[in-house]
């Protein structure tokens, strides 16, 4: 049927209750559904009571509450089902486990090491990032109250509450992965979770040359400019691998300087001794006490910081990165979205405007022209692979632009057969003007680095 057809029928009210029943969520055809429920119930009944009991009421933590949990649950399943075949008993046992103690459906790609983000789209689709592409999964939850549920056992630790009156919420996991969630009357396909899985072991420069990111000429350019306390941006759009790069490029601060790191959720993984995380905070039930990333921007200052690192800049927190970078507090870093180098200063100059500040607009590219040092743009390809595109100069001011030029590039070639993008990187043999500046601070970089 045409949707021209379609939008006929639902006008003269001729759609068939079989038509509507097509766009209903799948159900779960799960023969041990209500098995599961039932020792999923006992289980958390004996827990409590167990609890009420403690006259100290002392906690089962960790691995104890862990051990505890998978006893009750092989007890219960032993008593409810056990004349199943040993292989259907493990596989209720490991489900119900996640219930308890994880994530419920999800918990197996919470702990897939190859899965980087989860996503679920309503309680009838779960996809997840496996090397940089979508893939959907075979997962689906029971209902939307299964996945309400998910959300409360992440949320409700932090103190924090979703439902109609507060639909958004931003959370973290144990592990520090990024958690984001949103609910009807909002989304219109049920509740919906997303995880930035977070790295164990943070990825090196090693790592990034391994996987293609950039050259090893392009990492030694990069090095020296973080030690030669230049500043700079890395641009990106969504999942083009920002963070990662900023994490790789924050190892390189010498471990003698006192470092403050700004995020909204705390991601970055620095090992340096002296390092202070600040992470911003968001208004409780009332409504009252958020910390914004540009409150905490401004507290940095009063906190002799040697950098500042903002995971990202949206708002009005620009104006403020901008100001302390021109008085002093060289070395700093942070990210933004952006889909080439001229674009992120462009943003730039609107998050300054967010500030409430009424600045020209010259006045706003000069500060940023003599703000940073240099624009790190990474894009994120249709095969999933990420890549620095462009390592780009702030040169100045010329009549009223900001001038740019690039020192390395990604060039495309078009796509094999495979499906792979085709390309090379290359020095565009431009010398950059900072070079008298990192000379200055005692790092010196070999010219060949920008032979063409």
């Amino acid at each position: 049927m045409s949707l021209l057809q379609r939008l006929e029928k639902e006008r003269r009210g001729q759609i068939e209750a079989g038509e509507i029943e097509k766009a209903k969520p799948p159900t779960v055809d799960d023969p041990y559904r209500e098995l599961k429920i039932r020792v999923h119930r006992e289980v958390i009944e004996t827990l409590d009571l167990e609890l009420q009991d403690k006259k100290e009421q002392l906690v089962l933590k960790g691995e104890q509450y862990v051990q505890r949990v998978e006893e009750l649950i092989n007890l219960i399943v032993d008593r409810e089902a056990g004349s199943l075949p040993r292989a259907e008993r493990q596989k209720i046992t490991g489900e119900i486990m996640d219930e308890v103690v994880g994530l419920g459906p999800i918990e197996p790609l919470i702990r897939d090491p190859e899965v980087s983000e989860v996503m679920v789209n309503g309680p009838g689709q779960v996809f997840v990032e496996r090397q940089g592409k979508l893939e959907k999964t075979e997962i689906i939850f029971r209902d939307e109250k299964h996945v309400l549920h998910i959300i409360d056992k992440i949320v409700s630790p932090l103190g924090r509450r979703i439902d109609e009156s507060m639909p958004m919420v931003d959370a973290r996991l144990p592990d520090g992965s990024r958690v984001n969630a949103i609910i009807p009357p909002l989304s219109l396909v049920g509740p919906v979770i997303t995880i930035r899985k977070f790295a164990q072991d943070p990825l090196t420069i090693y790592d990034l040359i391994r996987f293609g990111t950039l050259t090893p000429q392009m990492a030694t350019f990069l090095e020296a400019c973080v030690k030669g306390r230049l500043n700079i941006i890395i641009s990106g759009g969504t999942g083009s691998g920002k963070t990662s790069t900023l994490n790789v490029l924050s190892s390189f601060i010498p471990e003698s300087e006192r470092i403050v790191t700004i995020e909204d959720a705390a991601e970055l993984q620095l090992h340096q001794e002296h390092l202070i995380t600040l992470e911003s905070r968001p208004p409780n039930i009332e409504g009252k006490g958020a910390i914004t990333i540009r409150d905490l921007v401004r507290n940095t200052l009063r906190m002799r910081p040697e950098r500042i690192i903002v995971g990202e800049v949206r708002s009005g927190e620009a104006l403020d990165m901008l100001q302390a970078m021109n008085t002093g507090h060289d070395g700093s870093l942070t990210t933004g979205h952006a889909n080439s180098p001229r674009d992120i200063l462009s943003r730039l100059e609107t998050m300054v405007l967010m500030a409430g500040m009424e600045l020209p607009i010259r006045a706003i590219r000069e500060q940023m022209a003599s703000a940073f040092d240099l624009i790190v743009q990474q894009t994120r390809f249709r095969d999933g692979s990420r890549k620095i595109t462009h390592l780009t100069e702030v040169v100045g001011m010329e009549g009223e632009l900001v001038t740019l030029q690039n020192i390395f590039l990604y060039v495309t070639e078009g796509i094999d057969k495979r499906g792979k993008v085709k390309g090379h990187f290359k020095a565009t043999g431009i010398k950059p003007k900072f070079m008298e500046k990192l000379a200055a601070a005692g790092i010196h970089v070999s010219d060949d680095l920008f032979l063409h």
